[in-house]
């Protein structure tokens, strides 16, 4: 479970507050990354810190309960990179970006930051990574759980307008029934066109 060693690790050297950084989407054929910094508060309950784990681990009902109540307790900021941005730099880039725009996004800036994964972002404050980080950090199995809930969320409201390709239930992987829309309805501007698949279909119908 994630408690807050590496936070008070950085604290020691930095001091208060330290954020994490977690991101949503690298995988999927569409819809953008989206990344969230937190910051957890000293007034955050212990009933609420004991609920926080990795959003894989959480069912989206427990991931959207704790999402909603996080705001009273926790400093939060979002980013995001489009799908263009993606198309255009590379997903690796895009999410590097869309990270440092979710540190910018919070309302106080932070004494350092814990970002997940072995890449750090161009961020102004003293940073360091950590792999698995959202099953060891509380401040980014936080951040896993709001970007989650964020993006499919977004993907959601994208689905009611293209409902070919089950975003509501797929959050633009590529299962079988976004494949299936691929097939039916083609490529829509919210597909990343540099991802094979899409290129492939691309391909295919002679663009």
């Amino acid at each position: 479970m994630p408690d807050f060693t590496l936070e008070d690790t950085l604290a020691v050297r930095y001091g208060l507050p330290i954020a994490g950084v977690d991101e949503v989407g690298r995988g999927p054929w569409a819809g953008p990354v989206v990344t969230a910094a937190v910051i957890l508060l000293p007034n955050c309950p212990n009933e609420l810190l004991a609920q926080i784990q990795d959003s894989k681990a959480l069912s989206p009902r427990r991931r959207e309960a704790i999402a909603i109540a996080l705001p009273p307790y926790a400093s939060i900021g979002i980013g995001a990179a489009s799908v263009g941005e993606i198309d255009q730099l590379n997903i690796l880039a895009a999410t590097l970006l869309a990270m440092g725009r979710a540190v910018a996004a919070l309302p106080q800036p932070p004494a350092a930051v814990l970002v997940d994964g072995n890449r750090l972002p161009p961020l102004p404050y003293p940073a360091e990574t950590v792999v698995k980080g959202d099953a060891r950090s509380l401040s980014i199995a936080a951040a896993s759980i709001v970007a989650k809930v964020t993006r499919d969320r977004l993907m959601a409201r994208l689905a009611t307008r293209y409902p070919a390709f089950s975003w509501e239930r797929n959050a633009g992987y590529g299962t079988k029934a976004h494949q299936a829309g691929l097939a039916s309805a083609g490529v829509t501007p919210h597909h990343r066109r540099s991802f094979a698949p899409i290129r492939a279909r691309l391909s295919q119908d002679g663009h």
